[in-house]
């Protein structure tokens, strides 16, 4: 596996590929890897002739100091899981190689994508992962680029990134994985003790409680059974929402021939956790 550490190392590997003629399977991640990730690169092989990671913690997605500084990195490790998963080259960028004039955002229009759950408590969050995300996209030239549906909304947000900027990427979304338990792995889990790990079974048993009230509750039925499940708990609710899924606006009433998903964020001490399902 090829370790990739500057911009200039990096377009010259692709160009190499694409005189080739490969074509090239990409996943960013920003490290603290599990096997979360290594299903978008499982996903990526089965489509691509050459598949490439990036390990880059963006500075600007994070709207919390605190959060960043506290955010898990784990280069050498991940560079070995990498490896065993297949991978054949990894980008590793300085922040300059992403950032060359100023560590700063673009603004995008999302269509209102940006205003809904995470936009309301993370304000300019998606602009970060826009920049960041197209900057990426623009250095690697993927044909296909893949993304888990545990962040569904940052996946809705970088589709629409990608058709406002026509860039000559498909956007892959890949389904959630999880724990024995059902918690979404996460890199954010590192930070939880035994007790908490065990403990956050409760969004993946309240989201599939959700889905069983979706066949005869209201929305706002459903979302008042959730904040008591949470309130009788040791997690801190910071949000629960059902969505249209194409819009991501929270809705009122349950239409026939829509989609819907439930979204929750909650807080295991300082730790957020954020999952999602799709009702049916």
């Amino acid at each position: 596996m090829k370790v990739l550490r500057n911009k200039k190392t990096l377009i010259d590997y692709i160009e190499r590929q694409r005189e080739m003629g490969k074509k090239i399977g990409f996943a960013p991640t920003m490290g603290a890897l599990h096997l979360g990730h290594i299903s978008l690169y499982e996903a990526a092989k089965k489509e691509n002739d050459e598949v490439i990671s990036s390990i880059f913690v963006n500075p600007t997605q994070f709207n919390n100091a605190d959060d960043f500084e506290k955010y898990p990195q784990t280069l050498e490790d991940d560079l070995k899981l990498l490896e065993i998963a297949g991978v054949d080259a990894v980008y590793v960028p300085k922040a300059i190689d992403i950032y060359p004039e100023a560590l700063k955002s673009k603004h995008y229009d999302f269509d209102g994508l940006d205003q809904e759950m995470e936009g309301k408590f993370r304000p300019g969050h998606f602009d970060g992962v826009g920049t960041v995300v197209e900057e990426l996209l623009r250095q690697v030239q993927p044909h296909n680029a893949y993304f888990g549906e545990k962040d569904y909304q940052q996946l809705a947000i970088i589709k629409k990134m990608v058709k406002k900027t026509n860039l000559p990427v498909k956007i892959h979304g890949v389904p959630t994985l999880r724990e024995q338990s059902g918690l979404a792995l996460s890199s954010r889990n590192l930070r939880l003790d035994e007790k908490q790990r065990k403990e956050a079974v409760i969004i993946y048993e309240t989201l599939l409680k959700a889905k069983e009230w979706f066949k005869s509750l209201s929305p706002k039925e459903i979302k008042e059974r959730v904040e008591n499940i949470f309130k009788a708990s040791n997690f801190e609710l910071e949000y629960f929402t059902i969505t249209d899924e194409e819009t991501l606006k929270e809705t009122e009433t349950f239409q026939e021939g829509k989609n819907y998903r439930a979204f929750i964020v909650a807080y295991a001490g300082d730790v957020r956790l954020i999952d999602n399902m799709h009702l049916e």
